[in-house]
């Protein structure tokens, strides 16, 4: 039974955390801005204790700041925030895939050949949250055909940031296509097991990608 509740709890943290994370990321919460517990209560119909560990669980993601005495104030990303983010990001993509080419497999190559599809197949339908999850899968593949257990838990701890300036993109309509034909890119690199081609292809998607995000962010 206390398993249970303990579940259910998380799960309504988790939700709590995800509106807020959102509103955030899309701006509806402005930097600066203070998010007052009463009111969030009020409005999702919870208690606040639920709310204030999700207060909390965005403070440690960097989205929320805690004031003394003051509340809590959403933090959001700066231009300079989403800068550092894909600067670390392409350096690490490239060099994943600078190894993955290396040591991938031809299974794990029709698999990424399989996102592809899936994506495009999603796009038609303009059903964005698919697109991302295929996305994911993507670069999942290529993380993991890198073999390194280091690269692997290095790109674990910077998950999160990439995952919340990420969503917003494959919400806006007019990206959808253009992130597909780059994906193709990159599989067509690894198809021909052309190293530097792969690399040059992750490396204009990830430059492509922080121009979205600076867009969609409007920093």
């Amino acid at each position: 039974m206390a398993e249970r509740k303990l579940t259910q709890f998380d799960s309504l943290t988790d939700s709590i955390a995800g509106v807020i994370r959102a509103r955030i990321l899309k701006g509806e919460y402005k930097i600066g801005e203070k998010i007052k517990e009463t009111h969030v209560a009020e409005e999702l119909r919870v208690s606040r204790t639920p709310i204030r560990k999700a207060f909390k669980q965005l403070e440690e993601e960097g989205l929320i700041e805690y004031v003394p005495n003051k509340g809590c104030f959403a933090r959001g990303f700066t231009k300079r925030d989403i800068e550092d983010v894909y600067a670390v990001r392409k350096v690490l993509e490239e060099l994943t895939v600078e190894w993955a080419v290396k040591r991938i497999t031809d299974e794990e190559i029709s698999r990424m050949a399989e996102k592809c599809e899936e994506m495009q197949g999603y796009v038609d339908q303009a059903d964005s949250a698919r697109v991302l999850a295929s996305n994911k899968e993507f670069h999942e593949i290529i993380y993991n055909a890198t073999g390194s257990r280091f690269m692997s838990q290095v790109l674990r701890s910077y998950k999160e940031y990439i995952e919340q300036t990420t969503r917003p993109i494959f919400y806006e309509p007019k990206f959808l296509q253009q992130i597909v034909d780059e994906h193709r890119e990159i599989l067509k690199a690894f198809e021909k097991r052309d190293t530097e081609s792969a690399v040059a292809a992750m490396s204009r998607h990830m430059t492509n990608s922080m121009g979205r995000a600076e867009y969609v962010y409007k920093v």
